[in-house]
């Protein structure tokens, strides 16, 4: 069962589990012993969110050693400075994780004066295979330690660790599925509860599954493993499923699938399929089939997946509305959680703009009305709860793991690494600047039904905030903390030679590195092509500007997303990912923040914009000046952000409103929002008839 669906008695459980699994982490540090920690953990054990969290309520502030250049300018700044005055500095013990399990590999003094706690995955879980618990995401740790101590007596092999970890972590037991509807169950109840398996653990249960004679020929593993893939297979089997009843119409949002994708047929009458079925056409992750008639005597729980008028898509939509509103995430929730939300909301606002003109009748001109003021429901809350969300968790994101996908925007060149070492030796990285997860979404649904060859695997990453241009852009191509980058935070003209030197000092030579910026046109894409061929670079950076110079012009994201939507007629999208697929990159896509409609307030005097406009934030580099705009403006929001530097001082505009002229309707960026704040990370490829 998902933790957000368990009972009383279920969440007691899990927090009993959590409650263990901390006190067994952080019964090493106590805060009266010393005042500087080592945490030698190759295993990312202690950067899970909930412990971040409890350690910063005990008095505790994390700092990742990662390059020893910037760690000593933080350190000594924030740190040392302090101690050497007699002063505490930021948190009465500072913890320095070292992803390693040598501490002599840090500097003297810190060797010297530092408490050591070590952490490994090997000793917390000694009965079950440490390659398996590997690739066990830090979140389910509680979980698996829970049932580790009470169920295991005896050491487990590697396969009988991995049917345990699958068992308990993600409450699939491959063993008991007999028969199709069985698999069909599980794969649904596994992916609507965003539990996708690792590569490792969806081999395995694959093969087990398999070797059953169930779906010998199909990619069982892959369906496992990537919730995209799978979701492709059951889009194409609901629109047969539903021509095998008699009902025919046009696809909303998809197109046909290749024809050398094999077919498969799904137990849609299950019952327990049903019911999951109905909650991902809910929720965005399905389209529905919109429908010319429906012949008498149809089931009535068909009914989510097929519209057969405006009113009865504008009626899904409502429901999907009220349904995210329902499962908005509070403070206490992961940024996994807070991921998926702005997933499924890019989803609906993206559904919700794409509707028919309602002029035909009072009725449907009601329901457009009622829809419109669900929509802003949602957004002030979302707002609301994200803010706070953000005032206790968001140093935490910085030190994440990236491994297995960014986290935030600076993550994404050690990710890119990653799969580098991993393999993709070719790599680009295309930033859209300014794109917002539903004009991802937009931009999605145009290359399905304009062309099939392309797929998407989809996450996000969290901008960094102030979500401008020179602040999130300039963190995301040279994989650094804007403190990091003090002397170019205002402006953009150093991103070419941060990009390359991230490059150079991974070992790539700078003729290997390219970096593009102010793309648009299709007439620029030859010129690319030529530079492509004639430099042959294995890592790529592009900035593709059109949507951040449009929404700059434009006074609503319904204008905006039909400029968009003629931008991409001119194919400059499609032919930008065949030009770069064709020679072999493997494409990442993401933004380095979003947008949102917004009014004005009024644009106050002092301070430095960050932005040409400044539309969503004000900087200031002095606290009296801070001090007095937020005087002045009652509404707008301070808020400290980690990672900045510390005379960098943002003030934000309160809810969705604007610094510009009182009453002016404007699309602009620089807040705290979802749609700002949490952009599309995604992998763009071919798809093969192996999906």
């Amino acid at each position: 069962m998902d933790s957000r669906q368990a009972g009383p008695e279920g969440a007691g459980a899990i927090d009993d589990a959590s409650n263990q699994w901390s006190e067994r982490i952080l019964s090493h540090f106590t805060a009266d012993l010393t005042r500087l920690w080592v945490a030698c953990d190759p295993d990312d054990v202690l950067l899970d969110e909930k412990l971040l969290t409890e350690l910063r309520s005990r008095g505790f502030e994390v700092m990742l050693y990662e390059d020893p250049f910037a760690f000593r300018a933080e350190f000594e700044e924030r740190y040392r400075g302090a101690w050497d005055r007699g002063e505490a500095g930021p948190a009465p013990s500072l913890v320095l994780h070292l992803r390693g399990a040598d501490q002599s590999v840090l500097p003297w003094d810190i060797v010297h004066h530092g408490r050591v706690a070590r952490l490994s995955l090997a000793e917390l879980f000694p009965r079950l295979a440490y390659s398996a618990v590997q690739q066990v995401e830090p979140e389910h740790f509680a979980g698996l330690f829970h049932a580790h101590e009470a169920e295991l007596q005896s050491a487990r092999g590697e396969n009988e660790s991995k049917d345990f970890i699958l068992e308990h972590v993600y409450q699939l037991t491959p063993r008991s599925i007999r028969n199709p509807a069985d698999l069909w169950r599980e794969l649904l109840r596994m992916h609507f509860a965003n539990r996708s398996l690792s590569p490792l653990f969806a081999q395995h249960a694959a093969s087990i599954i398999q070797g059953k004679g169930l779906f010998a020929d199909q990619p069982v593993a892959t369906w496992l493993s990537s919730k995209s893939a799978l979701l492709r297979r059951v889009q194409d089997a609901w629109y047969r499923y539903l021509s095998g009843l008699g009902l025919d119409g046009s696809r909303i949002g998809e197109s046909l699938p290749m024809d050398y994708v094999a077919k498969v047929d799904i137990p849609f009458n299950h019952p327990d399929v049903q019911v999951l079925i109905d909650s991902m056409f809910l929720d965005g992750s399905l389209h529905p089939l919109a429908a010319h008639s429906v012949p008498a005597g149809m089931p009535s729980w068909i009914k989510a997946g097929i519209v057969q008028d405006p009113a009865a898509l504008e009626a899904l939509v409502l429901k999907s509305i009220d349904g995210l509103i329902d499962a908005l995430p509070t403070a206490a929730s992961s940024h996994k959680d807070w991921s998926e939300f702005a997933k499924r909301y890019g989803e609906i606002l993206a559904r919700t703009r794409a509707l028919p003109g309602t002029k035909s009748s009072e009725h449907l001109l009601a329901k457009s009305e009622q829809i419109s003021d669900r929509i802003k429901s949602l957004q002030a809350q979302s707002d609301e709860r994200l803010q706070a969300w953000i005032a206790k968790h968001y140093a935490d994101l910085i030190l994440q793991p990236v491994t297995k996908g960014p986290v935030m925007v600076h993550h994404v060149p050690r990710f890119l690494r990653h799969r580098r070492s991993a393999g993709e030796t070719k790599v680009a990285l295309l930033v859209f600047d300014g794109l917002a997860f539903d004009q991802w979404v937009q931009i999605r649904e145009r290359l399905i039904a304009s062309t099939k060859r392309f797929t998407f695997d989809e996450g996000t990453a969290f901008a960094w905030l102030p979500t401008v241009t020179s602040v999130s852009r300039q963190a995301l191509f040279s994989g650094l903390k804007p403190r990091e980058f003090d002397d170019s935070i205002e402006r953009t003209d150093k991103e070419e030679s941060l990009w390359k030197t991230f490059w150079q000092n991974e070992g790539v030579n700078s003729s290997e590195v390219m970096y593009r910026r102010a793309l648009r046109q299709v007439n620029q894409l030859d010129a690319l092509d030529a530079d492509l061929i004639d430099r042959r670079p294995k890592v790529v950076g592009l900035v593709i500007d059109e949507v951040d110079d449009r929404l700059h012009k434009e006074r609503s994201k319904k204008d905006v997303a039909l400029w968009i939507g003629n931008w991409l007629k001119t194919g400059f999208v499609d032919r930008l990912f065949s030009l770069l697929l064709d020679k072999g990159y493997h494409i990442y896509l993401t933004a380095d923040h979003g947008n949102v409609e917004s009014t004005g307030v009024g644009r106050p005097n002092q301070g430095v914009i960050a932005e040409t406009r400044g539309e969503r934030v004000r900087v200031y580099r002095s606290e009296p000046l801070l001090a007095a705009s937020a005087a002045a403006y009652p509404g707008t929001v301070r808020l400290d952000i980690a990672g900045l530097p510390a005379n960098f001082m943002p003030l934000f505009a309160g809810g969705r409103t604007a610094f510009v002229p009182v009453g002016e309707q404007v699309v602009v960026h620089g807040g705290v929002s979802v749609e700002e704040l949490i952009v599309p990370f995604v992998k763009v490829s071919y798809v093969i008839g192996a999906e």
